[in-house]
């Protein structure tokens, strides 16, 4: 492993022996540890770029051996030997491709009383929810459900769109006067997400490459009478607040900044929120780099799906909607824990 350039050597191999000399135990051996070599494209990254990403975040993890790397971070060291140093790349043995999807921090056109144009609400948290209640499902909100109860934060003109808003977790909404609403997800109505996208490729109505958002939308308005059946097959419905916040940063689902392009939305139950993810994604736009786990979204389920963070605005969202790609996932852990993982 290559020496810190930024921290003396003897500091630097203080620190790593520290990590490594913390307790290991075997875990089943399900994970393998790999070199930075196998890494297709790592020396050609800006590691720079991810660590101010990473240093962001890091300090909400809460396993003991984060902390010291979580402090040094901070001082800014040399970020490739900071990661080669400190951290071990690990896989799960035996596993299939990762699914990589896009979303970004949309910007939809509303207003804040419906109109002939306005028609479809974004809604707040209802005082007296139920999670799960079988009223409050997709289908039964779309067809007014909440109308008449003051939940309504505004009202915006493509229930595709917002059909997205709700995946992505924020966005914000322009209104007419040129003011921008920011909102950001507080929560669900408690009922299982089910993937329109899946469903439209097992009808056959689209292919899978073609089950992007772009994809989707397209759809959509190719067939606006079967269209909001489509989106009703997911149940599952998110519920908004203001965010007080006019800074450039956009948030995810845990309050956390992300960064355009080095942020993603990973199944925590699977990857450490906060920890680097080397992706390697195929697909016509191949992308191999630095990622940090800072999100979460319903749509993310199990060990190989990540969602990639492209940013801000109809550029960002015309990049991440034509992502439906398969590749690598490897996730960056601590010294100690990489090696308790793979059975030491």
């Amino acid at each position: 492993m290559t020496p810190v350039r930024k921290m003396g050597a003897a500091a630097a191999a203080a620190l790593a022996l520290t990590l490594v000399a913390l307790p290991i135990h075997a875990a089943g051996q399900k994970y393998r540890i790999l070199t930075y070599d196998d890494l297709l494209g790592w020396k050609q990254d800006d590691q720079a770029a991810a660590l101010r990403a990473f240093a962001r975040s890091c300090a909400d993890i809460s396993a003991p051996e984060w902390a010291p790397l979580c402090r040094y971070a901070a001082t800014g060291p040399d970020a490739r030997a900071f990661f080669e140093t400190f951290f071990l790349p690990v896989v799960r043995k035996a596993s299939g491709p990762a699914e990589f999807t896009g979303y970004f921090e949309p910007i939809l056109e509303g207003a804040l009383k419906p109109d002939a144009r306005f028609r479809y609400p974004i809604y707040r948290k209802p005082p007296r929810l139920k999670p799960g209640d079988p009223m409050l499902t997709r289908a039964a909100i779309d067809r007014g459900a909440l109308a008449g109860q003051g939940l309504e934060i505004a009202w915006v003109e493509d229930p595709v769109e917002l059909y997205y808003l709700h995946i992505q977790g924020s966005g914000r909404i322009r209104l007419r006067d040129g003011r921008m609403i920011r909102v950001g997800y507080a929560t669900d109505n408690g009922h299982p997400y089910r993937s329109a996208a899946r469903e439209l490729v097992r009808k056959r109505e689209l292919d899978f490459p073609g089950a992007s958002i772009e994809g989707v939308k397209e759809w959509f308005r190719k067939n606006p009478d079967r269209g909001m059946e489509a989106l009703e097959f997911n149940p599952s419905y998110v519920f908004f607040r203001v965010l007080d916040d006019d800074s450039d940063a956009a948030y995810g689902a845990l309050d956390r900044p992300l960064t355009g392009m080095r942020s993603i939305a990973v199944d925590p139950r699977f990857v450490q929120i906060g920890a680097p993810i080397w992706i390697e994604k195929g697909g016509t736009h191949i992308l191999r780099r630095l990622m940090v786990a800072q999100d979460t979204g319903a749509a993310i389920k199990g060990p190989r799906r990540a969602d990639i963070f492209f940013g801000t605005g109809p550029e960002a969202g015309k990049l991440a909607g034509q992502v439906m790609d398969s590749g690598r996932m490897v996730v960056l852990l601590p010294v100690a824990i990489a090696l308790r993982l793979a059975g030491g």
